[in-house]
């Protein structure tokens, strides 16, 4: 039986650059300090390489992260949005659960 783990971490960021090997370079913004910001190197996930989903520079994308490796990630979803309104979308939502 595999168990499965909940801990990961979801952020919001722009892709700044892409890599070799399907890897991109992502600049994260905090939602609760957007003046800071710090860059990972992300890969794609499973479902979107199937579905054949394209990243390019400048795209919008919510990134999964593993607490033990901050340094890399998993590029999970791809936003029609500019940067501002998902990251005020999401706080807009964050607001509403508590």
């Amino acid at each position: 039986m595999v168990k499965e783990k909940n801990d990961a971490i979801e952020l919001i960021g722009r892709v700044m650059k892409c890599l070799p090997n399907t890897k991109f370079l992502v600049e994260i913004r905090d939602t609760n300090k957007p003046e800071e910001k710090f860059t990972v190197e992300c890969y794609l996930s499973g479902k979107m390489r199937v579905h054949y989903i394209k990243i390019i520079v400048g795209d919008v994308v919510t990134v999964e992260m593993s607490p033990y490796d901050l340094s890399k990630g998993r590029i999970i979803y791809r936003h029609n949005k500019n940067l501002e309104e998902v990251l005020k979308e999401r706080e807009q939502g964050t607001q509403e659960q508590k």
